[in-house]
Formats: C-alpha cells, structure tokens, sequence
C-alpha cells in the first residue's frame, strides 16, 4: 500500500512530484545557457527526474504485485538515500523546498524575456564606444609621433652632457590593429651606446650607469611635459663615476628650481647639492631592526658628505672638501 501511495505522490496525482519538477524545468529551459549556474542547475533537475522516474516505475511494479524483488526494493531504497544526499548537499529538505527554487529561478529569469533586445542594445553600445575609442586612439597616435625626434635630441644633448656624447636613444612606435591599453600604437625605447651600435631594448644594452643618466634625462623632460609636483630618485647614482656625479648634481639642483626632488644617494657630489638633507639609518629596538629618518642641520651635513667622502670618522681634508662641496 504504501508503495502504491508512493507511485500515486510521485506521478499520478495532481500535485505529483514529478510534474512539478519537469514543469520547473520548462520554465527555464530558454535561459539554461545564460551561466554556468543556471545550465548546473537544469543538468541537477534532469538527473532528478530521470532518477524519479525510475523510482516511480519501481513503485508501481511492486505495488501492483508484478514483483516482489528484495534486490529491486533495495535499489529503489539506495536511489531514494542518493536523492536525500543530494537535498542535503544543496541545502534542501524536500518538496517545498524544490518548490522554492522553482520560485527563485523564475524570478531570476524574469529579466531575460526580452534578452535578444538587451543584448543588441549592448552591441550598439560597445559598437559606439568602440568607434569612441578608435578616433580617441588615431588622435593619440597623430600627436604621439609627433614628439620623438625632439624628444631624442633633448636625451641626446643631456647625455652628452653626461659624458655619453655617443649614446643615442630612439623611440619605435609601432602600429596596432587592435585597441590596447595604450592605444593603437606598440611604444619601445631603444638604446645604443656607441657609433655604428645597433639599436636594442633598454633593458638589453644599457649598464648600470648608462641606465641611471638615461633615467635622469628622460625623467627630466617627462617632468617639464606634464605637471609632475614631486620627482623620486632612488640611487640614480648607481655605476657612475665621481665627474659624473658631479654633472648629474648640477641636472637635479637645476631640476628642483621647477619640481620638488628627492634624491636616495650615496655620491656626495650629488647630496651636497641638495637644499635640505635627510640621514637614513637603521638600529635594533628589542627584537626588531627599525628604520628611522632624521633631519640634518647644517653642520651635520657637512660631515655626512665628508663621511662619503672618507669614511667614518672624516679627515679633515674631506671636512674641508665637503664644506666646499655644500657652499660651491
């Protein structure tokens, strides 16, 4: 009997079972493969009623009497505990819970009626904000070619000034077909340090040195371009040498005239030429290494560039030289 009643509960009825879901299943057939969600969620409901189907045919060859197989009411058994498992793994406990869902989905897709409609407005919009872009892009371009030869010659006549009469830096700006981030062009810096040296990728040719002069003239003039407030350096000071140093000073002092520039060095000729200085220095609080920053005064100025200088206790010789350094 109760086998009976569970065939009746599970297809015969009018509320039956397996209506409900096959018509919950209908319902959102024409948006199953919107997401990977709603196309998860259809294959669930299918497996459901594919699996409570066969419950049904079960149910009713036993209640009729045709066959009363323990094997077979076992396996009926073990399919019902897979369909608990699957109401517990989704968070599920049963019909009106299924129900809900069926509610839920209904609501969920009760904005894609019109779907093919919103879906061609957004085509038109992208079409318009692609064609946005294109002319944006073709502008960019036109005034971007525009500014290599003198901006080359700049860098040049700086890195000369450098004691790099010979290094030449190009700008190469190849065009795109397709929009990137940066427009419609593919912009690289060439680098070649002597005559008759091929031009190759910055990162490919330049040593430290050349690296740290090529980054203070191109920085320098990116700086007069566009509002730049504060310029960082950090070590640019790396692999030159003291007469170097010295005209790489004089750049930056005549930087700071437009820009506020702050300068990580360990090359005196380039620190004493600073308006205001700042020691770095690292000591041990307990268990921990803490970095601490103080200003200088005058005087401890002096003895820190005498400190590059010499060493650590300063002659008096690099006193005297650092003293001239600060004042020159």
């Amino acid at each position: 009997r109760s086998y009976g009643a569970a065939y009746i509960h599970l297809s015969e009825s009018e509320m039956n079972l397996i209506g409900q879901l096959q018509e919950l299943a209908r319902s959102f057939s024409p948006t199953r493969k919107l997401t990977p969600q709603l196309s998860a969620l259809s294959e669930r409901m299918d497996a459901a009623i594919i699996d409570l189907q066969d419950l049904a045919k079960d149910f009713e060859r036993i209640a009729e009497g045709t066959e009363h197989d323990p094997q077979r009411i076992a396996e009926a058994q073990e399919r019902l505990n897979v369909i608990y498992k699957l109401q517990k793994k989704h968070g599920v406990s049963g019909v009106p819970e299924l129900l809900q869902i069926q509610a839920d989905l209904e609501q969920q897709t009760a904005g894609y009626t019109n779907l093919d409609s919103e879906i061609a407005k957004l085509e038109q919009a992208i079409a318009k904000q692609e064609k946005s872009l294109r002319t944006a892009a073709t502008t960019l371009s036109q005034r971007r070619r525009a500014v290599p030869p003198k901006f080359e010659e700049r860098v040049q006549a700086m890195l000369t000034q450098l004691s790099m009469p010979h290094a030449r830096l190009k700008v190469e700006i190849a065009e795109l077909t397709q929009l990137s981030p940066t427009g419609l062009d593919d912009v690289q810096f060439l680098f070649a340090t002597n005559i008759g040296a091929r031009y190759l990728p910055i990162k490919d040719v330049a040593s430290g040195g050349e690296l740290s002069r090529l980054t203070l003239c191109t920085k320098s003039l990116v700086a007069d371009a566009i509002p730049l407030p504060t310029l960082i350096f950090d070590e640019i000071d790396s692999g030159i040498s003291g007469d170097v140093s010295l005209k790489m000073g004089l750049i930056l002092k005549e930087l700071s005239a437009r820009h506020q520039v702050i300068s990580i060095t360990h090359t005196p000729q380039i620190a004493a030429r600073a308006d205001a200085h700042y020691f770095v220095y690292k000591k041990v609080e307990g268990q921990r290494t803490v970095t601490n920053v103080r200003f200088l005064a005058p005087d401890e100025r002096v003895r820190s560039i005498a400190v590059m200088l010499s060493g650590n206790p300063p002659s008096e010789a690099a006193i005297a030289t650092a003293r001239e350094l600060v004042e020159g």
